[in-house]
């Protein structure tokens, strides 16, 4: 994709952490966001602050349900989007494997894998028929490396790592679909993890002024490739 045409950007996890800073990036760019997120309280606000042609939505991107009628009412006002960045993940709380609960190791598979099938399932085959558009899903340092008491997010990530680059074999030219760690960054969820340690690490704002021209650069070159903000 030319990084300087606008382009239809679809993001998950739209409403805070990374997602917020790409979505308020990418619309001082110049592009259009259509995002979603789990609270309707943040969707409301970020639809006050945002006017169309941008839109928000409240998604569960972990429920099939409520994924299918979103896909549908987008790619019927604005047809299939450029880029597609399935962003939305949670963590789970901090324990050995062993004492990490059912419903939490649940979630975590349902949110980060589930979650990215079923945004793929019902964006990706619009893409598909006009074959061009980039995906990019979003893993982690911890999808291609390990930590103690993340064992449930490390095997999401490891499942993303592994989904997307199987995606890519699939995909008509000149499509992609592109692996992306982050980096590490001063959110919430490694807040969880690390404390007051995170503070060290640079503001998802920051991030965004370096990501977001990443991510609009992403071509057919990339199609299949592990990348991350710093290479």
């Amino acid at each position: 994709m030319s990084r300087n045409q606008p382009k239809l950007i679809v993001l998950t996890g739209a409403t805070r952490g990374l997602g917020l800073a790409m979505t308020e990036k990418f619309i001082e760019l110049g592009h259009t966001v259509i995002g979603c997120g789990r609270s309707r309280d943040l969707v409301d606000l970020l639809r006050k602050t945002y006017r169309p042609p941008h839109e928000f939505a409240a998604v569960d991107v972990s429920q099939e349900s409520r994924v299918e009628p979103w896909a549908a009412r987008v790619l019927s006002t604005f047809g299939p989007p450029d880029l597609l960045i399935n962003n939305a993940a949670v963590i789970n709380q901090m324990a050995p494997l062993w004492q990490v609960p059912a419903e939490d190791f649940d979630q975590v598979v349902d949110v980060n894998i589930k979650g990215v099938a079923n945004v793929i399932r019902h964006f990706v085959p619009a893409m598909v028929a006009r074959k061009s558009g980039v995906i990019v899903n979003f893993s982690s340092g911890w999808g291609r490396s390990v930590a103690e008491q993340v064992a449930p997010y490390c095997a999401s990530k490891w499942a993303i790592e592994g989904l997307t680059r199987a995606l890519a074999e699939e995909l008509p030219r000149p499509m992609s679909a592109v692996p992306f760690d982050p980096g590490v960054i001063d959110t919430d969820m490694l807040r969880s993890c690390f404390g007051g340690n995170a503070s060290r690490y640079p503001s998802p704002k920051a991030w965004a002024e370096k990501a977001v021209p990443l991510l609009i650069s992403l071509n057919s070159r990339d199609n299949g490739k592990p990348l991350s903000l710093t290479g």
